[in-house]
């Protein structure tokens, strides 16, 4: 069943185990009256790292939901593709998340003048409902928009009709993601992106745009919460503009790739899409695997053996694993375990130092964040790892099931 509800959540997971624990929390947001639409997502650098295809992650979203006897929608995402791998998704994929961050600031040359005259009526004090004074835009500045953004939208473009040329007439969704660039986006910018999308034809269902503050992996939001909030509602704002202005798909909304637990602005999110009657697609990245790494340390014997060795190689191997993630890690290495200290902690302890608990003195972010990025070291255990998986699936899918609904879920859509 191929739809994308008001509200979506895409949920990682690395090693296409915790499928059905993950349902299990969109079911009982089912039985609270939340309607969600679980989008199991998975990039192309984890598919390399963990040696998966896009096939595989079908394959868990359709084995969960028939096992589970899901009735509602699901689909599975491409996750943050490119020219150079989007066929590859094609066949497995109804959500394809277009990453053209890297063409952002790339020089768009004669566009710019035509894009600026076509879009000449919106210069001036532009009003828009749920935002308090007037954006003040001039033809200079669309210039300056056009050509930092115009050149990614259009690249926008040349995926989606790969994808569309492929796919044929049946149904998918399309989300533009900005966010893995250097600065946040202002409603200005957003504003013209969104026209540019429209220009490019692209039936965008979500965009996802840079937002201020850190959103650093599986840790929480760090940066002012009341400016990401404002953010937030003006961008919800510029959107339902532009859905009318532009002729958008009315269900366009934004995406957040919260890269895990961003607890501090759930509230902000959750106040804004009700003050707008508004939806939002989230994405949780690796809760699931940290879920999987704690499940087996509570576990103990050689569940927590397993958890040790995986965090006593990534040690060893700091720089290799944390090199393509550094700009969304803050790891102050002097605060990480030695492999030493690490042999010492019981279940217990090392469950409490990767768990997201910032009330537990035993909580180490540092710790938690080096293990988000070591998922390629538990795959190259290959089936030691995931047959400590499958000993130990009770225990790790109460937390995966608990943490999403828990402490994702309803905090966001409650």
């Amino acid at each position: 069943m191929t739809k994308l509800g008001k509200y979506s959540f895409g949920i990682g997971d690395r090693f296409g185990r915790q499928g059905e624990a993950q349902l299990r929390a969109i079911a009982k947001a089912a039985e609270d009256g939340i309607e969600i639409t679980p989008v199991w997502n998975k990039s192309h650098r984890e598919h390399t790292a963990v040696k998966t295809h896009p096939a595989d992650v079908r394959s868990e979203a359709d084995t969960a939901v028939k096992s589970r006897g899901w009735k509602g929608p699901y689909l599975v995402d491409a996750d943050h593709i490119n020219m150079d791998n989007a066929e590859q998704f094609i066949d497995s994929s109804d959500f394809f998340t277009l990453d053209v961050a890297d063409f952002i600031g790339r020089p768009a040359g004669g566009e710019i003048e035509a894009f600026v005259k076509k879009h000449a009526d919106l210069a001036g004090a532009l009003e828009i409902d749920g935002i308090g004074k007037p954006l003040e835009v001039g033809a200079e500045r669309i210039a300056s928009i056009a050509g930092k953004y115009l050149l990614a939208v259009r690249q926008a473009g040349r995926i989606y009709r790969l994808i569309r040329t492929k796919k044929g007439p049946g149904p998918f969704f399309v989300e533009v993601s900005m966010d893995e660039t250097d600065q946040p986006q202002t409603p200005v910018e957003m504003l013209f992106i969104l026209a540019a999308i429209a220009d490019e034809q692209i039936p965008a269902d979500t965009v996802a745009p840079k937002f201020s503050g850190r959103f650093n992996k599986g840790v929480d939001y760090v940066g002012d919460v009341s400016r990401f909030a404002a953010e937030f509602e003006q961008d919800l704002a510029v959107i339902a503009f532009s859905v009318k202005k532009f002729g958008l798909p009315a269900g366009l909304k934004l995406s957040v790739h919260s890269g895990s637990d961003k607890f501090a602005i759930y509230p902000a999110i959750n106040a804004a899409m009700k003050k707008f009657g508004a939806g939002a697609h989230i994405k949780t990245a690796g809760t699931t695997w940290l879920e999987e790494v704690t499940g087996l340390a509570m576990a103990g014997g050689d569940g927590l053996e397993t958890a040790k060795s995986i965090y006593t190689e990534a040690i060893g191997r700091f720089d290799e694993l944390t090199a393509p993630y550094a700009t969304v890690i803050d790891i102050d290495r002097s605060k990480l375990p030695s492999a030493v200290e690490i042999e010492r902690y019981d279940g217990e302890r090392f469950a409490a130092a990767v768990r997201h608990d910032r009330s537990c003195e035993s909580y180490n972010p540092h710790l938690r964040q080096l293990l988000h990025v070591a998922y390629k070291v538990a795959a190259e255990m290959g089936q030691t790892y995931t047959s400590a998986l499958e000993r130990h699936a009770g225990i790790i899918g109460v937390n995966v099931t608990q943490n999403l609904y828990e402490r994702h879920i309803k905090p966001i859509f409650g």
